[in-house]
């Protein structure tokens, strides 16, 4: 037998059916990639939305064909998302952070027919267009005034808008036909993808909605700062039309003053963000002394939430803080850190310890821990284990089948997360399974550790990373990025660790780092981290490993191992035993190094610049108070006098001396001679030939007898590097001739050429290199929350043929680092000393000393404007001559004059650090 209701298919069309019907006048407001805000209301977006689902028939799109968004959070991305799913297409947002190997892979794998964009990310479609077959058409966001040439073929989207109607054929297929397409960030292999039914986007829209989720309101103003292409925006772009909440939608602009701004002016009451985000917005309100007059809550996600996150939103700002965590394979909610009443009742500082947790599940959510194998184990809120989850919004196979059978015997999905629960359901994620340090044989939460550590009142961010260790396998490694103008030790942040975290999880080392790398979806890329610090030695590594080779008598180890306390506090004892070989007093064991009482140097590791201790200034000493073995040192080589070559010295006067052993007559008799003379003199000239090359490069574009595409592009990043691997082979065939004609005539000559071949080899692996690991920008400023621009006469100068001078950059998404990613977030990684210089002086007198630098530097002069504070100016670099504009913007500050630098190439070419090297210079002269 079965009920009685009425059949009425869960169809994400509804959502903004109902929307229109029951509240089409509520407010959508965006700001648009052009700039201006954009006001629209739900009922224009439903119009809308069915013109778009008109235009995708007309293009050929049937139900169940792909249709890729490639776009910031605007309404027209919303009328797009509906208009796709309403016609039953499947919409695939797809993540612009991504690589240009994993976003091709991902519109070839999904069968993408049509791409919506941007015109932010029109370079990065023009570098991948020819590498993905299947898009047949390419539709931008934006209207005839503002379409652009640069992507031939392209379609403006409200040219195609004007031309059908809205009255289209809508819904009305089977609710568990699929509706959207995400895929997996790709940290540990291709990207997956995690196809999304209508049912599943609706239930899940239905569980968000809920009081003690993310209990969005009518009343309420919602701001989504989580982009729609991060697992549906985390279902806020359903559940705000399914209430009538008032959307926000940012654009492209996510700095800490945009989000300020649109929080303040259209008076939101609730947004959803990664911590990131909040932190800029954070920084940003202390460095200005704003304010939230209307924000109530934030829901923060992605990663897990720092304390000092949630103390500042609710002790400075009265905002309540969700946290909430979840993945693209849930749609993306798994559980929300809500209290129960239990938890109500307690007292603030006991509330918190539970808003750090990722919380408890909702409805349609069941969770499992388990061990290895496959037991589960309890809930007390210590014992680690495998996250598993299930229920109707939970991934049951991935996309065409990607990574087989993902389900367990009873249905759970495995998370890769390790996690505790507690006795109020309360789940804690302390790991990725792949993160998670193993010290001892017990596991260490990097997570836990990390968000202790941001809150240290100098750290901006804190990341934490297993590295080797000869004792206990493996031990923590704390990188720490200080805020702006900060300094501070290793042994501040170990004490303010200290009583917070087990004594044997204490890091083995402190390492301060100009930046740490975000991945795609904000959070903290610790495959990058582990790359950039492979060859990074802990100096506790280093001691454990002299100590095993030096000392011969058997010493008593001490044992990392969980402590019984469960929340540890600081203790005073009498006596205090040493816990961690960091920590340790001098004893027998001890290495004998005192960070506090040694000297530091500086080391780069990919990128990563750090401070770390010298250690080879002192001797380890062991149980009997012998000299260590240095622990890189060789063993001695015995050498055999029988076995001692003499030096190679080839004489052809004398028939008794034999050319290596080699028998064979003598060199004037062989034949031959003349053509291995004559291939010798041409692989020294063919070996001179890539230097000849790229100076004849560097020297015509200099001098105006070649534009720099011919000069640079094709001279010198085209046909030296070909010409150089000739060189190369041309070389080694050169030294086999002239071993089979005479070594002793030719041996000179041919060590010059392999001399010759082995520098042009050693240039052309440097140069690749290079063009590979240096940023690949051209563009660095001081401040990208208020971008420096350029005047009128400025831009005259420059020309028509140089580069766009954009408010906020984003490198296209081609096969180089950083791609896809903001200038600013690069400049940030790779120019860490650009910044604002504040300077104690009246605006005239800092004028006057800006100037003067300006002018040291060898700068040409075009702009000098006292009275609104603007210096620009223009220069040449070193070897082909490229133009480098600079403008100085000087600003009345509370304690002086506030003074910043931009400088941008006129080529769109790498500048290979050449504007960062600029801009310091230029802050350091108005400094001193």
């Amino acid at each position: 037998m079965q009920g009685r209701m009425q059949d009425w298919p869960l169809t994400v069309d509804r959502i903004i059916d109902h929307a229109k019907s029951w509240h089409g006048d509520r407010e959508i407001v965006s700001r648009s990639v052009e700039g201006p805000m954009v006001r629209t209301t739900y009922a224009q977006v439903h119009a809308r939305a069915k013109r778009v689902s008109n235009v995708l028939r007309g293009l050929n799109i049937q139900p169940g064909d792909r249709v890729a968004t490639l776009a910031w959070n605007t309404a027209r991305h919303i009328e797009a998302w509906y208009g796709i799913m309403g016609m039953g297409a499947v919409c695939h947002t797809l993540n612009p952070r991504l690589f240009a190997e994993q976003l091709v892979y991902i519109i070839n794998h999904a069968e993408d027919k049509i791409i919506f964009t941007d015109l932010t990310f029109l370079p990065i479609l023009a570098g991948i267009r020819d590498q993905i077959p299947t898009v047949q058409h390419i539709i931008v966001f934006t209207d005839d005034a503002h379409m652009t040439a640069d992507l031939p073929g392209a379609h403006s989207y409200e040219s195609l808008l004007s031309q059908v109607s809205e009255d289209a054929v809508w819904g009305g297929f089977d609710e568990n036909s699929p509706a959207g397409l995400c895929y997996t960030s790709g940290t540990t292999g291709n990207p997956k993808g995690v196809l999304y039914t209508h049912r599943s986007n609706f239930l899940h829209t239905l569980v968000t909605m809920g009081a003690d989720v993310l209990g969005i309101g009518a009343l309420d103003t919602v701001l989504p700062v989580v982009p729609m292409f991060h697992a549906n925006a985390w279902g806020v772009a359903f559940s705000a039309p399914a209430v009538g909440a008032k959307l926000v939608m940012p654009g492209s602009k996510l700095d800490g003053a945009s989000i300020h701004e649109l929080l303040e002016s259209e008076q939101v009451t609730f947004s959803a963000a990664v911590p990131t985000v909040w932190q800029m917005l954070l920084t940003h309100l202390r460095d200005t002394n704003g304010t939230l007059s209307s924000l109530k809550r934030v829901v923060i996600g992605g990663s897990a939430v720092p304390e000092a996150i949630v103390r500042a939103f609710r002790d400075d700002y009265g905002v309540a803080v969700t946290h909430a965590w979840g993945m693209t394979e849930t749609s993306p909610l798994g559980t929300q850190a809500t209290p129960n009443h239990k938890i109500a009742a307690m007292s603030d500082e006991d509330q918190l310890r539970f808003q750090l947790k990722q919380g408890r599940p909702p409805l349609g959510i069941d969770l499992r821990l388990t061990d290895d194998a496959g037991h589960d184990l309890p809930r007390d809120g210590h014992t680690f284990g495998k996250l598993l989850v299930k229920g109707p919004f939970v991934v049951g196979e991935y996309f065409k089948g990607d990574g087989g059978h993902i389900l367990d015997d009873q249905g759970f999905f495995d998370t890769g997360d390790v996690a505790t629960l507690d006795e109020h359901g309360f789940m804690q994620i302390t790991d990725r399974a792949k993160d998670v340090i193993k010290s001892g044989g017990e596991w260490i939460s990097t997570i836990e550790i990390e968000n202790i550590a941001a809150g240290h009142p100098k750290a901006e961010l804190a990341a934490v990373i297993g590295m080797p260790h000869p004792k206990w396998d493996e031990r923590p490694l704390l990188l720490v990025k200080l805020r702006p103008g900060q300094t501070a030790t290793k042994e501040e942040f170990l004490a303010f660790l200290e009583g917070k975290i087990a004594k044997w999880w204490t890091p083995d080392d402190v390492v301060f780092v100009d930046d740490i790398p975000l991945g795609a979806t904000g959070k903290i890329d610790k495959k990058l981290i582990r790359t950039r610090m492979a060859d990074y030695v802990l100096p506790t590594a280093v001691a454990a490993a002299a100590s095993a080779i030096a000392l011969a008598a058997p010493h008593e180890p001490k044992i990392y191992a969980p402590e019984p306390e469960t929340h540890p506090e600081p203790v005073a004892e009498a006596h205090p035993q040493p816990v961690a070989e960091t920590h340790a007093e001098p004893e027998a064991d001890h290495t004998g190094w005192s960070p506090a009482a040694k000297p530091t140097q500086e080391e780069t590791y990919s990128g990563l610049t750090v401070v770390t201790p010298t250690l080879t200034d002192t001797p380890a000493v062991g149980a009997a108070a012998e000299p260590l073995v240095p622990f890189h040192a060789e063993p001695p080589v015995e050498t055999h006098a029988a076995e001692t070559a003499a030096p190679l010295t080839l004489a052809t006067a004398s028939a008794a001396d034999e050319p290596l052993s080699f028998a064979r007559p003598k060199p004037a008799k062989r034949k031959g001679g003349g053509f291995a003379s004559f291939y010798l003199n041409l692989a020294t000239l063919v070996a001179l030939a890539p230097a000849v090359m790229v100076g004849a490069g560097m020297l015509g574009t200099r001098y105006g007898l070649m534009d720099w595409k011919t000069g640079l592009g094709v001279i010198a990043l085209e046909w030296a590097p070909k010409v150089a691997l000739i060189a190369v082979a041309a070389g080694l065939l050169g030294i086999i001739i002239a071993l089979f004609s005479g070594f002793g005539r030719y041996w000179a000559r041919a060590l010059m050429v392999l001399i010759l071949c082995g520098a042009t080899f050693g240039a052309y692996i440097w140069a690749r290199q290079a063009q590979v690991t240096n940023p690949p920008i051209n563009d660095v400023s001081t401040d990208w929350t208020m971008p420096l621009t350029f005047s009128q006469k400025m831009m005259r100068e420059r020309g028509p043929e140089a580069i766009m001078v954009e408010a906020d950059p984003i490198r296209p998404l081609d096969s180089a680092p950083y791609a896809g990613r903001r200038i600013a977030d690069i400049n940030a990684e790779t120019c860490a000393q650009a910044r604002p210089l504040l300077l104690s002086a009246a605006p005239g007198a800092a004028y006057a000393k800006a100037k003067a630098a300006v002018e040291q530097a060898g700068l040409t002069l075009v702009t000098d404007d006292p009275a609104s504070g603007r210096i620009e100016a223009t220069g040449r670099s070193t070897a082909f001559g490229f133009k480098n504009d600079v403008v100085v913007r000087l600003l009345p500050a509370p304690q002086g004059t506030r003074i910043d630098v931009r400088a941008i190439s006129r080529v769109p070419v790498a500048d290979s650090g050449a504007n960062c090297a600029r801009v310091t210079e230029l802050i350091g002269a108005m400094r001193s």
